[in-house]
């Protein structure tokens, strides 16, 4: 409970402070919607009758904006520059500073990507049940902590490497082309579709869009959640160990 209660303070202290550069992140949803965007546009228009290929995009809108993290500006920055520091003499985790300014960017995500989902709504005209959209919460929930996760791990190259931005947007390339935005796995043939579910990038994107868009249903909905609950835990590992081997070496420098 502790450490959930300095988490939402930070989150909400965060918050406060990023509103001050409200234009920037506006530019920031825009960028993060146009990847989803282009792919219902060309998808509809390959398939302009399918209704869950629209529902599909309109969810994975949803959740790219509500899910991405960009510690490669804030965790590794601080790494970069030292000021790290300043957070490992305060008597609570790193993470979750780093958790408070993420949680704090996605709900401006949140807000200012509203008008645009508002707008693909209507204008793509939605099948969407609002019992798939329920069944898809826990999903969408599990993929944001999978992508902090991810996010973060990448990050924390920083430790060793000045190129820890690029890893983390080789990561993001991953998420988009094997995610679920430059093609939905539903539509691939069964044996790339199979070895899609069991990477790493599509519990982070496609999972709850397809949950959302009624796609999967019954036994393949919960190996969905299952799959994407074995991924959590093996990013929560990859995580802490990087955590304390780059402290390592970064408290051995600073000796």
């Amino acid at each position: 409970m502790r450490l959930i209660k300095h988490l939402a303070i930070s989150a909400w202290e965060h918050s406060l402070q990023q509103w001050s550069w409200r234009s920037f992140l506006f530019t920031l949803v825009i960028n993060q919607a146009i990847g989803p965007l282009i792919g219902l546009l060309l998808w509809t228009a390959v398939m302009p009758d399918s209704s869950a290929v629209r529902g599909y995009f309109f969810m994975v809108l949803a959740v790219q904006l509500l899910t991405v993290s960009y510690e490669d500006h804030t965790l590794s920055n601080s790494i970069f520059d030292g000021t790290i520091v300043d957070r490992l003499l305060v008597p609570l985790p790193v993470i979750i500073s780093a958790a408070g300014a993420n949680l704090g960017l996605r709900f401006w995500h949140g807000i200012f990507g509203l008008p645009v989902l508002l707008l693909v709504a209507v204008t793509a005209g939605l099948p969407l049940r609002a019992g798939d959209v329920l069944l898809a919460v826990p999903a969408v929930i599990i993929a944001g902590i999978m992508r902090f996760l991810f996010t973060v791990t990448l990050a924390m190259t920083a430790f060793w490497t000045d190129r820890a931005s690029a890893l983390v947007s080789f990561g993001d390339t991953g998420i988009a082309l094997l995610g679920g935005i430059a093609a939905p796995l539903f539509l691939l043939p069964p044996t790339f579709a199979e070895i899609g579910r069991w990477l790493p990038f599509w519990p982070m994107l496609g999972l709850p869009g397809e949950i959302g868009a009624g796609v999967l249903t019954g036994p393949q909905l919960l190996a969905g959640y299952a799959i994407q609950a074995g991924w959590l835990l093996v990013l929560i590992m990859v995580a802490a160990l990087t955590w304390r081997r780059g402290l390592r070496v970064f408290t051995a420098v600073g000796a």
